[in-house]
């Protein structure tokens, strides 16, 4: 059985008074310990098929399961039990500090301040950076921000992460380093599920599919495939 599993999922946008088909019946397969990425141009769809991949928002129709169960918008807490949805920007609370933002939420789930702090130091150094835990969240640059985001996601342990284009706006030189943690992050057996606009942003990936049209084109159930290698460095 699959992590994750797509069946026959569409979803139509409204654009003004017109309604566009960005997804149509559109199946996808995630196993455990997985890297796939799924890339196409702007206003393809692919943000919105991460989303309901999530459980962020439910599709018009067909069905999405994790480890065997129906994941609904608003039905079982999947979010963030089993499945970690990568937000990159972060909330303008009270919480001005890396450090302390990426513990709000965990002691929102009831976990103790140590314990939350440990798991909190844990995801950092993970993530390569442990340095940031005490800088203010206005004084990173893109990149660090993606580590932090990446880091927030991995402190609550989950089995899926789901990430909308990792290196977007990141500088050519820092996206290696992001692309690497995603890679060894799933060969650590966290499935990740990211997104592309760009064909240096599937380096390293187990498999990589095209959303055009409505579309998923590539092989949409997991397989033995040789792993997109990362750019060398010149």
């Amino acid at each position: 059985m699959s992590l994750l599993a797509l069946h026959r999922v569409s979803k139509t946008l409204r654009d003004g008074s017109r309604r566009r088909t960005v997804l149509r019946e559109v199946s996808l397969e995630i196993d455990r310990g997985e890297y796939a990425v799924v890339w196409g141009l702007r206003a393809s769809g692919r943000s919105t098929l991460l989303r309901i991949a999530a459980g962020i928002e439910p599709p018009d129709l067909g069905e999405v399961h994790f480890e065997g169960r129906q994941v609904a918008a608003g039905g079982e807490n999947v979010l963030g039990a089993g499945i970690g949805f990568c937000q990159k920007r972060f909330g303008s609370g009270e919480c001005r500090h890396v450090r302390d933002q990426m513990a709000v939420g965990l002691l929102a789930r009831g976990i103790g301040p140590a314990q939350a702090q440990a798991m909190v130091s844990a995801a950092l150094e993970r993530c390569g950076v442990r340095e940031l835990a005490h800088a203010g969240l206005g004084e990173l640059d893109r990149a660090e921000t993606v580590l932090v985001a990446i880091a927030r996601t991995l402190a609550v342990e989950p089995r899926l992460i789901v990430v909308d284009e990792p290196t977007n706006g990141v500088e050519l030189l820092a996206r290696d380093g992001i692309l690497s943690l995603l890679r060894s992050i799933a060969d650590d057996g966290t499935a990740v599920l990211a997104s592309a606009g760009d064909a240096p942003a599937l380096a390293g990936a187990d498999r990589t599919l095209a959303l055009s049209d409505g579309e998923l084109r590539g092989t949409q159930v997991p397989e033995l495939a040789p792993v997109v290698p990362l750019r060398r460095r010149a």
